[in-house]
């Protein structure tokens, strides 16, 4: 089963290196890796095409001009010849075993798996695990992610993923969200129970930037509203949909019970 590595990148090239060796260090070989470069400013497009040259595995593409992830990472589907396709930001680094066990858990109904991963420093020390990863409920219309439950390191039967409306080009923040929540509703999703990903914190990070919080909360509240009106829900936890200005912040309080809170210190 060929395995599609999708990567959006945008100037960091500098970070891609260890991203770079950790495939290298894949033990489940039959796999692709496709590059977009959305327009880099710093040269990175040219470094990270240099840098892989020598190895067929390796595809790399370029945006012709800054289009944002959203459409990248659409594109990035597009070009993917796998049957299985996952996606890893370039700044971040997956284990060894990565691939091998996300292929290895793809079996009856599932068309998607997710993991635990290492929430880590800029130089990829290890602060914590991901505290809130463990197997959600399948077929569940009030599903809607809220905890980030399902995260890194997600994987994807890309012929689902045709059977999608797909990413919406315009999602420069939450396309993450967006994807998973539509997959979501076309079969069941596996938790693999031991971390898979190495997620980097760094000043020039998209979660990280201050100055996007307002387009953050904008982009995951616009997923939400959508993401309900795909399932036909007008009304949630007693409320109209159309009425509930922030929709994030509403279904987190209604879903945040005392049940949880306990549950969440014993995962």
């Amino acid at each position: 089963m060929l395995f599609s590595v999708l990567i959006a990148h945008y100037n960091h090239f500098d970070f891609f290196i260890d991203c770079y060796n950790s495939l290298m260090k894949q033990t489940y070989t039959n796999f692709e890796v496709v590059i977009l470069d959305d327009f880099s400013t710093d040269g990175s497009f040219e470094k990270v095409s240099d840098y892989v040259k020598n190895d067929l595995r390796f595809r790399v593409f370029r945006n012709e001009k800054n289009e944002g992830v959203g459409f990248t990472k659409g594109k990035l589907i597009e070009l993917a010849n796998g049957e299985i396709c996952g996606f890893l930001d370039p700044d971040d680094v997956l284990t060894p075993d990565a691939i091998k066990v996300s292929v290895d858990n793809y079996f009856g109904k599932t068309v998607a798996t997710y993991s635990q991963f290492w929430v880590c420093d800029q130089s990829l020390q290890v602060i914590k695990k991901f505290s809130d990863s463990h197997q959600i409920k399948n077929n569940d219309p009030l599903f809607l992610n809220i905890f980030f439950t399902v995260n890194h390191f997600f994987t994807f039967r890309k012929d689902i993923y045709l059977k999608t409306s797909k990413i919406s080009p315009h999602y420069r923040i939450a396309e993450d969200q967006e994807l998973y929540l539509k997959l979501y509703e076309l079969g069941d999703f596996k938790f693999i129970k031991q971390p898979l990903l190495y997620y980097r914190l760094h000043n020039t990070g998209l979660s990280r930037d201050k100055n996007k919080t307002k387009q953050r909360y904008e982009a995951w509240n616009n997923v939400l509203k959508e993401t309900l009106q795909r399932r036909n829900i007008t009304k949630i936890y007693g409320e109209n949909v159309s009425e509930i200005e922030n929709l994030p912040t509403f279904i987190h309080q209604k879903q945040n019970t005392i049940m949880r809170k306990i549950k969440r210190k014993f995962l």
